[in-house]
């Protein structure tokens, strides 16, 4: 069984939020079976996709006048502060930290994260959106 079942309750109606997301719960639920150097190589990559996931959001937020970007920003760099600190440890071979982390931390995180940040980010941009929309055809 997945760490991280998906999509379970996590799709959020906004494609590239969703595939992102789907994109983060299959490297986790890989790294929950990956050894050694695979296990280095799949954390390194969740690092990457982190941080690139991260700031592709920030972008979102900053381009659409998300009021709560000052919370979810803070929560990525907490985050993505973790990340980091675990990865230095990962790549001089020391991965214990790193599995725990993974299996212990990350999913509930995620649950949490998707189901209150994440999920407000995408309900704004669903707006924005439909408003947009709304405006081209009354024109």
């Amino acid at each position: 069984m997945p760490l991280i079942p998906w999509p379970s309750n996590y799709l959020l109606g906004n494609p590239g939020m969703d595939a992102t997301h789907a994109e983060f719960v299959a490297l986790v639920n890989r790294l929950t079976t990956a050894e050694g150097r695979e296990f280095q190589t799949l954390f390194l990559a969740l690092l990457d996709h982190t941080s690139d996931h991260f700031g592709a959001e920030e972008a979102l937020m900053e381009e659409s006048g998300f009021p709560a970007s000052a919370e979810h920003r803070a929560e990525h760099w907490r985050v993505l502060g973790e990340l980091r600190a675990l990865g230095q440890r990962v790549m001089q071979g020391r991965i214990t930290l790193a599995r725990s982390y993974v299996a212990e931390q990350i999913p509930s995180w995620f649950s949490v994260h998707a189901a209150t940040m994440d999920s407000a980010l995408a309900a704004h941009l669903a707006i924005r959106e439909n408003t947009a929309h709304s405006a081209c055809r009354k024109d």
